[in-house]
Parts: structure tokens; C-alpha cells; sequence
């Protein structure tokens, strides 16, 4: 029974991880619905992340690998700095490090005393509703700007955005689209800013995450399952965001905007 309990819960980390829809707000609002401390096993939830984390990974791969030689060719080689797509390249990557400060600084500062506060069914209710607004606001956005036009204030914006999502039922996804598209964003454009965003946050989450499952232990008893729900999160985060990415191409952000309406209201009003 705990194997196809952890199974589940990595098919529903998977799924809801890319998109805008908040996969701390479900897992709060799983915690409420079902009395066990499945749904407080920070080692699992660790480690499910990290399933989603690979999958995301794998989709961006030659983005994030040609990103990472551009950046350190520039860095090195006075030769690389005459290439345009290594100069672009390399700003691209500034553009990243600037949306990563605020969430960084918000994450490390006040994390910890922020996710007390805010674990409430109640403020997730309401954050899920704001989702739901912003992604309406921009479902029709088609945007103009491409990689090369994103600017330091774009990426500040966006960043900023980015910080909110420390609220559950705040998406991260949806709340570094939102600001993509808001910034006139070419949808394209928009998808790949707001998932390359999203590994400094992770890696930086994962390695201090990692001092968190040795200070508490795995138990040998759940390897097989842990091993069984970050198999099932990696696989569903990959079908899960291509679906995603399909999604907003065509400009059918307010499904997920009806979504967060439904939950959010479940959340407020049945919870």
C-alpha cells in the first residue's frame, strides 16, 4: 500500500511541478484532505522534486549546456567575445543570474519563518485565485521580444514574480510566465526563460535539501518506494511539461486559470 502511495504521489508532483498551478499549494491541500504523514515526509518530498528536476533538465539540456560553454568561453577566452552568439549567450545568462537575486534573497532571509506563516488552507485558497487572475490577464498575449531583447528590468520583473511563488498556491511556473508575457514575451521566448529559471533555484534548493535528508535519515524500509515515486515524478514532469509548453503556444492559459478557480474555491469554502 505505502509503494502505490508513493507511486501516486510522485505522478501528482510530476504532473502539477511544471504547471502553473502550484505543486506546494496541492501538497498542502493533500495534507488536509488525508490524515497521514505521507504528505510530511520532507526526504520524499525532497527527493520527488529532484525527479522533476531531471526531467525539466532533460528537456533543456542542449539550451543549458550551450548557455553554460557560452558563458565561461566568454569569461576565458578573449577570442569567444567577438562571436555574437557567445556575447548573446553570455547576457542571457546575466539576464538569469539578475531573476534569480530576489527569490535567492527571499529564500535564504526569510524562507524558513515565511512557510510557517503562510501554511494555511486559507491563504493557499486565496493565492490559488490570484493564479488564476494573472492567467487570465495574459492568455492572449502573443508578445514580440526574443532572447536577444530581454533586458535587465525585464529580468528584474520577473524575478520579483519569481520571489511570490514562495506562497503556496503562488505557481513558480505561472508566476515567471506571467511575467514573461507581461513583458511582452513571444510565447516561445517566455517558455524558455521561465524553465531556465527555474535550476539556479532548484540546485541551490537541492544542495541544502541534501543536508536536511542526512540530518534526518532515510529508512530502509521506504528506499524501494522513494525510489518508485521519483521514477514516477520524473516521468510524468517530462509528458506533463510538453503538454504544458503545447498549451501555452496555442494560448490556452485560462484552462489552468478555470482550474485554480475550482481548487482555489474548494480550498476556501469545503476545506
Amino acid at each position: 500500500m505505502n509503494l502505490i502511495i508513493y507511486i501516486f504521489l510522485g505522478i501528482i508532483q510530476g504532473f502539477t511541478e511544471p504547471l502553473p498551478i502550484s505543486s506546494s499549494g496541492h501538497l498542502l491541500v493533500f495534507r488536509n484532505l488525508f490524515n497521514t504523514n505521507i504528505f510530511n515526509d520532507l526526504n520524499f518530498e525532497i527527493i520527488v522534486n529532484f525527479g522533476s528536476f531531471l526531467a525539466i533538465l532533460f528537456i533543456f539540456r542542449k539550451d543549458i549546456i550551450e548557455l553554460i560553454t557560452s558563458f565561461f568561453k566568454y569569461l576565458t577566452n578573449t577570442e569567444s567575445k567577438n562571436s555574437p552568439k557567445i556575447k548573446a549567450n553570455f547576457k542571457y545568462c546575466l539576464m538569469i543570474i539578475v531573476a534569480t537575486i530576489p527569490a535567492g534573497i527571499i529564500g535564504l532571509i526569510f524562507k524558513n519563518p515565511l512557510e510557517k506563516a503562510l501554511n494555511n488552507v486559507k491563504i493557499v485558497g486565496i493565492a490559488f485565485l490570484i493564479t488564476a487572475l494573472s492567467l487570465f490577464v495574459v492568455k492572449n498575449i502573443k508578445g514580440k521580444k526574443e532572447d536577444k531583447d530581454i533586458s535587465f528590468k525585464d529580468s528584474l520583473i520577473i524575478g520579483i514574480l519569481q520571489a511570490f511563488a514562495i506562497v503556496p498556491g503562488l505557481s513558480r511556473s505561472g508566476s515567471t510566465l506571467v511575467g514573461c508575457l507581461l513583458r511582452d514575451f513571444k510565447r516561445d521566448t517566455a517558455i524558455k526563460f521561465s524553465f531556465i529559471l527555474y535550476f539556479p533555484i532548484s540546485i541551490a534548493s537541492l544542495l541544502l535539501s541534501i543536508i536536511d535528508i542526512f540530518k534526518a535519515g532515510i529508512s530502509t524500509n521506504l528506499i524501494i518506494s522513494y525510489l518508485a515515486g521519483l521514477i514516477a515524478a520524473t516521468i510524468v514532469t517530462y509528458f506533463s511539461s510538453k503538454w504544458f509548453f503545447d498549451i501555452v503556444k496555442r494560448g490556452k492559459l485560462w484552462k489552468f486559470a478555470i482550474y485554480c478557480i475550482i481548487i482555489g474555491l474548494f480550498t476556501l469554502f469545503i476545506l
